[in-house]
This record gives structure tokens, C-alpha cells and sequence, in this order.
């Protein structure tokens, strides 16, 4: 972690705005107003029962969270429970959309899903969150899961080159659940640390790491496992249910001719 030769902050910062060009991102792993906005985020205490349990199996310096993924809660769920400083690899379509100042003020990592050059560029964003003392959070799934039972094919394109960039700094998986308590008590939310991991990232397989912490997220949440990716899954949810709506449809114009 942290070569010599790594391009400094700033210098990423200004790079940035030729892979980014016109979008704002903040200053990603230090942003100033981030322990402000944790803060103002305990209000969803209102709505939420938050229950961590393993939060101090995490040291106070850089740790990588490796979590499932089932709401869009999920890091803030964590983050203001365990006061940790926490960058989350974000897609960079959310920095292009409303509500785009949240991430900036959390000072995620954008990154262009399936870009090289986007991906190297986050990978040196992260070295110095890490080195500062700030943890990165990562979701291997790519996408919010259709299933909150089910645990779907980790992606290894950006999961495998942060772990082997900072073989040195502990990996522990996060898992979060939600169980729905009524239209007016509070949802519980449960959210669960391992222990770091015992990864030997310079030795093990690109394919080895992703099976060793699937099996680690499967073990610690419970989940069922299907070997495929969650965007697939969600493409066929989508497309049947365009089906029947257009079957739907057929059949109640056969009706009114």
C-alpha cells in the first residue's frame, strides 16, 4: 500500500475532471462535511432498529469492508452505527443525478463500471483513503440484490485488484439484513462484522479470494447462494415482467373487440 511513485491527491483530483468531465465529485475518502453528515443521518434512528454486532473485531486504522448488498441503506447503516470513515466504490451515474451532493458530502469513489482507466484511477483513490486511516467499503454483487435471501456471483474486476494493490490491510465482510416491523414501528436492521479474513492475497487465485470471501459472507449471513449475477437476475425480472404486462394487455384488448 502507498508506492512512492502513487500520484499525489490533488494531482488524482485533477485527473478526475478528464474522466469525468462536467460532473462533480468532491473530494472522495476526505471530505470535509463527512462526520457532519453522519451525524445529521442518526435522525433515521426514527425509522430504523440498528444492531451491530462485531464492530470491535475492527481496528481504528484502515480496514477494506467487503458487504452484501440488499438496500441503498446499507453503507449508511453501518457507517452510523460503527463511526467509522468509511469511502464506498460508487457508480458514477449517481454523481450525475439528484441527489448527488449525499455521496460528495460521503466522499464516495465514482468509478465507470467496465472502464480500465476509470478503474485504475479508483484504485489509487482508495490507496489513500487507506493510508489515512479511512476504511473503503466495497459491494461485489455490482447491484442491489433482487433477493435480500440470496447472495449472487461476486464480481472479481475491481473486488480482486484492491485487495491484491493492498495485500497488508485487513478484509472483513459485512453483512446487513432489514425485517419490516409494520407500517409504523421501526424496520430492524441487523448488521453483522467478521473477524479480518486470513487471505494471503500475494499467493491466492484472482478466483480463490472471490470464493473465499463468498463463502465468508455466506457463512456469517445465512444467505442462499446462486451463481449468478444479480444485474442477469434482475434483466430477467425486468423483462418478464414486461411480458406479462404486455400479455396482459393482449388479452384484455381480445375482450374489449
Amino acid at each position: 500500500m502507498g508506492q512512492a511513485s502513487s500520484p499525489s491527491y490533488e494531482a488524482l483530483l485533477a485527473e478526475a475532471g478528464a474522466l469525468y468531465p462536467g460532473v462533480r465529485i468532491g473530494r472522495p475518502g476526505k471530505s470535509r462535511g463527512y462526520w457532519a453528515m453522519i451525524t445529521a443521518l442518526r435522525v433515521l434512528r426514527v425509522r430504523y432498529a440498528v444492531h451491530i454486532d462485531g464492530a470491535d473485531r475492527v481496528g481504528g486504522g484502515p480496514a477494506i469492508l467487503v458487504g452484501n448488498h440488499v438496500n441503498l441503506l446499507d453503507p449508511v447503516m453501518v457507517v452510523m452505527s460503527a463511526w467509522w470513515r468509511v469511502s464506498a466504490f460508487t457508480k458514477i451515474e449517481v454523481f450525475e443525478a439528484r441527489g448527488a451532493s449525499f455521496f460528495r458530502i460521503m466522499g464516495q469513489i465514482p468509478l465507470r463500471r467496465g472502464d480500465a482507466a476509470s478503474t485504475a484511477w479508483a484504485m489509487a483513490m482508495s490507496r489513500h483513503a487507506l493510508e489515512h486511516g479511512g476504511k473503503l467499503g466495497i459491494y461485489p454483487e455490482g447491484t442491489r440484490s433482487p433477493d435480500p435471501g440470496v447472495l449472487h456471483r461476486l464480481h472479481k474486476r475491481v473486488l480482486v485488484p484492491l485487495l491484491q494493490a493492498n495485500p497488508d490491510v485487513p478484509v472483513h465482510v459485512v453483512v446487513t439484513a432489514y425485517e419490516p416491523r409494520g407500517r409504523w414501528r421501526r424496520t430492524r436492521v441487523s448488521v453483522q462484522v467478521s473477524e479480518a479474513l486470513p487471505l494471503d492475497v500475494r499467493a491466492m487465485e484472482p478466483q480463490a479470494l472471490a470464493d473465499h470471501l463468498r463463502d465468508a459472507l455466506l457463512a456469517l449471513g445465512g444467505q442462499r447462494y446462486v451463481d449468478r449475477y444479480a444485474r442477469d437476475v434482475k434483466a430477467e425480472l425486468r423483462a418478464a415482467r414486461t411480458a406479462a404486462r404486455d400479455a396482459g394487455g393482449t388479452e384484455a384488448e381480445r375482450r374489449n373487440r
